[in-house]
């Protein structure tokens, strides 16, 4: 199996209860991250903007003051991929420093 091969639902809620702050939400998985100001958020973002580009593999990225919401998935798959998976933990090592 590939990395842009889909998961089945358990394969995706194995990640999910291992993997504290990721939810799943229909075909794709978000998690919010809190930080203590605009410029700190918008400096994670610039990480997660990089770490995709060098991927070819692109989140929906939301920020707000202190607030970054980011969501993995494949569309071309149809849902989600261990790409996603891998991404997701990469990009909470990110927000940890």
């Amino acid at each position: 199996m590939g990395k842009r091969d889909r998961l089945s639902d358990d394969e995706i809620a194995g990640f999910v209860a291992a993997h504290p702050g990721w939810v799943r939400a229909g075909e794709q998985i978000e998690r919010s991250y809190s930080f203590p100001d605009y410029g700190t958020g918008v400096g994670f973002v610039i990480k997660v903007a990089l770490l995709a580009e060098r991927r070819d593999h692109h989140p929906e990225i939301a920020l707000s003051w202190g607030k970054v919401r980011v969501a993995w998935s494949t569309h071309d798959a149809g849902g989600l991929t261990a790409l996603d998976l891998e991404l997701a933990e990469l990009t909470d090592r990110l927000s940890a420093g």
